[in-house]
Parts: C-alpha cells; sequence; structure tokens
C-alpha cells in the first residue's frame, strides 16, 4: 500500500475514534444534564406521557396528576381550595418553567426514573401496563398547614400579611407545618394553556411586585430576631454559669460601651419590678428589658464574645442547613460583631444577627425537647405506585446545645414571658420585635416574632412565626401581631391530636 493511501486510511480511522469517543461522552457522561435541560423538549414529552406520583400530607393529597385528552397526556393538579397555602411544600410542576419544591426534590421519585423503581419499571413493561411515578408522603400535617395559611391571612396586618409560619415536632424533627404569606397557585404554572402559564409568572415574579409570591419565607428569607434571640443569650449566660437571679441594671437606657451611642428599653420605660434600680436575669426576660441584656452580656459574664457566638452556632446559627429535602437557602447567622458596643446590639438580636422562620423554630423545639437539636425533616417517606415502601426517615439527633436542666430553666422562664404577653401558661414563649433598616428610621414598621411550644411539659409542636407588615404601623409588636397566630397554631395542634 502506498504511503498517500496510507495516510488516508489513518486518518479515516481517527475520524471514526474521534466520533466513537464524542458519541460515548455524550451518551455517558453527558447524558444526565442533556435529559434536564429546560430546552430538552423530549423529556418533557416523555414525562407528561406518564403518571406523575402524588404528594401527600397526613392521608391528604396536595399534588397529582389526571389524564387529559390532549398532547400532553396527564395534566399536573394540586387541590384548587388549598393549593397555596400547600405551595411552599409542593412547589409547582410546570412544562414551560420546569419545577420546584417538592416536585423538583424528589423529582427521580415522583416521575418514576428513580433507581429504587427499576423492579417495578420493568414489571410495568412486562405486564403491558403505562409507567407511573412513586408517591411521596411528606410529614407536613394538613390541618396545621392550613390552620396557619389561615391564620397568616387574617392576622393584623396593613394589607395582606407577609410572613412566615413553621411549626416543628419538637421530639423528631418532624416540619409539621410550612407557611408562607402571600402565596401563590401552582395550577395556574402546571396549566397547558401558554398564556395562563405566562401571565401568572410575569405576575408574581415581576420585581416592581412587593408581595413576592413567590418567595418562600419560612426556608429563604432572613430577619433580625429581635428579642426571640434573648433565648439564646440567655442560654449562653446559663453555660456562662450564671443564675436567673442574678441582678441586672432595670434603668430605661444604657450606654453602649466604647460608643457613644445608648440602647433603650421598648417604650424608654425602665424595666418593670425594679428593686433597687436592678431585676433579676428572670425579670428581664418576662419582661424583654434590653438594657438588662446589655449589661448582662458586657459586664456580668466571664467570655460574652466567646460564649455568645459559640451557643449560637450550637443551635444552629453560622451553619449550613441541610436539605429537608427542600433547600434552606437563608443561611441564619450571629453577624461577627466587631466590638463590645454591637456584642450589645447583637445580644437582642440586633446588629447584625439574621435568623430565618426555620431557624427559630428550631431554637424553640430545642429548648422544648429538653437541650437536644433534631434535624428538621419534610419527607416522612417515599413509595412505589402500589404503595410499597421504598425508605422511611428517621429522626437525627444533632447535638444537645444545652443541657436538660438549662432547658427547664429556660422553659420555665419562658412560660412567664408567655403570661406577660397575655398567652395561658401551657405555652412557652419568647415575642420579639425587630428593626431592620440600615439606618434611623422613624416610621419603619418593625418585624413581629413569636416563638413558642406547647404544651410546656412534653411539648407536642414548636412554633416560629414572623410578620414584616403589621397593622400597629410602628407600635407593632411581637405580642400583639405575631403571638395570636402562633396560639392558633399550637391550639390547632392541641385540639386535633395526630391529626390527617
Amino acid at each position: 500500500m502506498n504511503k498517500p493511501i496510507q495516510r488516508v486510511g489513518l486518518f479515516a480511522c481517527a475520524l471514526v475514534v474521534a466520533l466513537l469517543a464524542n458519541v460515548t461522552y455524550i451518551q455517558v457522561f453527558e447524558a444526565d444534564t442533556l435529559r434536564t435541560d429546560s430546552r430538552n423538549n423530549r423529556v418533557l414529552l416523555d414525562e407528561y406521557a406518564r403518571q406523575r406520583g402524588a404528594i401527600t400530607a397526613g392521608g391528604d393529597v396536595i399534588a397529582s396528576s389526571v389524564p387529559t385528552n390532549g398532547r400532553l397526556r396527564f395534566l399536573r393538579s394540586y387541590p384548587a381550595d388549598t393549593a397555596s397555602a400547600f405551595a411552599p411544600v409542593t412547589g409547582y410542576f410546570s412544562f414551560q418553567y420546569r419545577s420546584s419544591g417538592m416536585e423538583l426534590a424528589e423529582d427521580a421519585v415522583l416521575n418514576g426514573n428513580d433507581d429504587r423503581l427499576f423492579g417495578q419499571r420493568f414489571m410495568d413493561m412486562f405486564a403491558g401496563r403505562d409507567p407511573r411515578g412513586g408517591n411521596v408522603v411528606t410529614t407536613i400535617r394538613a390541618d396545621l398547614q392550613q390552620a396557619a395559611y389561615d391564620a397568616l391571612r387574617t392576622g393584623r396586618c396593613d394589607g395582606v400579611c407577609r410572613g412566615a409560619v413553621v411549626a416543628i415536632e419538637p421530639g423528631t424533627g418532624k416540619i409539621l407545618a410550612l407557611a408562607s404569606s402571600p402565596s401563590y397557585d401552582p395550577n395556574k404554572l402546571a396549566s397547558h394553556d401558554q398564556q395562563v402559564r405566562e401571565q401568572a409568572w410575569g405576575a408574581w415574579t415581576n420585581p416592581r411586585n412587593t408581595a413576592d409570591p413567590m418567595l418562600n419565607r419560612p426556608l429563604d428569607q432572613l430577619y433580625p430576631p429581635g428579642s426571640t434571640f434573648k433565648v439564646i443569650t440567655t442560654a449562653a449566660a446559663l453555660r456562662d454559669g450564671l443564675d436567673p437571679n442574678i441582678r441586672l441594671t432595670a434603668a430605661r437606657s444604657i450606654a453602649l460601651p466604647d460608643s457613644t451611642a445608648t440602647l433603650t428599653n421598648y417604650g424608654d420605660q425602665p424595666c418593670p419590678g425594679a428593686v433597687g434600680g436592678t431585676v433579676t436575669l428572670a425579670q428581664a426576660f418576662q419582661h424583654s428589658c434590653n438594657t438588662a441584656f446589655v449589661d448582662l452580656v458586657v459586664n456580668k459574664m466571664k467570655l460574652p464574645d466567646a460564649t455568645l457566638a459559640e451557643t449560637a452556632r450550637r443551635f444552629g446559627l453560622d451553619e449550613a442547613t441541610p436539605a429537608t429535602p427542600l433547600p434552606v437557602r437563608a443561611k441564619s447567622t450571629f453577624g461577627a460583631p466587631t466590638d463590645r458596643a454591637a456584642l450589645g446590639q447583637s445580644a437582642i438580636g440586633q446588629y447584625n444577627v439574621r435568623v430565618s422562620a426555620l431557624q427559630n423554630a428550631i431554637i424553640a423545639a430545642t429548648v422544648a425537647n429538653g437541650g437536644v437539636r433534631m434535624q428538621p425533616y419534610l419527607v416522612d417517606k417515599l413509595q412505589a405506585p402500589d404503595l410499597r415502601t421504598l425508605s422511611t426517615t428517621s429522626p437525627t439527633t444533632v447535638n444537645e446545645p444545652i443541657s436538660a436542666a438549662q432547658a427547664a430553666t429556660l422553659t420555665s422562664l419562658m412560660i412567664d414571658s408567655e403570661r406577660q404577653s397575655g398567652g395561658p401558661v401551657t405555652i412557652a414563649s419568647k415575642t420579639g420585635t425587630a428593626e431592620h433598616s440600615a439606618g434611623p428610621a422613624t416610621d419603619e414598621v418593625p418585624y413581629a416574632w413569636y416563638i413558642a411550644f406547647g404544651p410546656s411539659t412534653n411539648a407536642k409542636i414548636a412554633v416560629a412565626v414572623v410578620v414584616e407588615n403589621g397593622q400597629l404601623g410602628t407600635d407593632t409588636t411581637g405580642a400583639t401581631v405575631a403571638a395570636p397566630i402562633g396560639r392558633e397554631v399550637i391550639n390547632a395542634a392541641l385540639r386535633g391530636g395526630s391529626g390527617r
């Protein structure tokens, strides 16, 4: 064979090898990327050709697929009367906008592609049945989710409440409610009518829409916690060896150390119940006296910086919260105070301290659980289409931020705090009223907080409530706006037993 023909032959072989390598790369290494590409209509049409599994909450179906006569064989459907209430959990499944929430987090099970469903797919093919997806059984209690959403919708707000409610079972970490307001109707994004989908998406994602209904506030929004952070500050004091009977200033204002700024109590009043110008830590907690807590941290604690930051971290701040399996995008933080003045402000949940509603619910649940922090989770179990269990979530202990004795002391203080804010002794709580502007703002509506658990002994539920737009304007407080919402959810839980 002459050399020119040999070169051509070698070049042709090289092209064949390159082609095989390219095909192998695309079909093996790029398969998942191409399959999940939003522009891949073949995959979307394939998904709509099979019946997607159901999402349930305590026996109630909150997402299902119904057959149609159109090109897309199945329509994703959410019960019309509860779709908006459950949207933070279910998310949406849309031909045009893909998916979010549980629809995205457990997509492989719901669409039937999960490896654990291989046997089911094989049997369906062998029997000539249409392929089906598996089911997701959530930890959500439908009655509590609806109660939380309704309480937000009817709360004392300037217009529709903007806020969140999270409820957790303290002993297990099960998330019993995850409500966000305002919310949206995922049926419109699931619609097979393109105009309906685009109109809804355009309205809900418009930057000028300050309501931001598609924001999952419990998981994705950070807030200054205000006086609810005093639970952590008090826990730090107890870990530092201090006693609830320690005497602290009752003055209406206190100079922040190493600065010219001062900090005052709510209403610019002295702390009630003072004797000789001082109150106990227990009294300061009950009446939420800011000056006493500044005095506690900057003057009484031995190592305030380290102890306060470490206690916050032990409760979950400044660490990534694992997916529930919904991703938790809001990373709560103590804020790294730069000096003693900032430390004093941080002690009352201001300065750079930021938490999510989920994080504040975890704090309440940890105290309720005797100082043991549980990993929060949203999926109770995953099922095959024939209802066979694929996996079950087991409760997981994260750590013990405080001892059982310290948790009992905090519970007693929170019972007194609940009584002070007008609630029953069967609930333990702490309210918070948080300023949130970058600078002075005399007309600012503070964020209203309430964290609580009930019953106060052997607690069955812990809640966190945050409201952004209280109806009382600058006079908005956690006790007047957030607490009634939280009590409604706790009472619904205690009335309903295990619930459906």
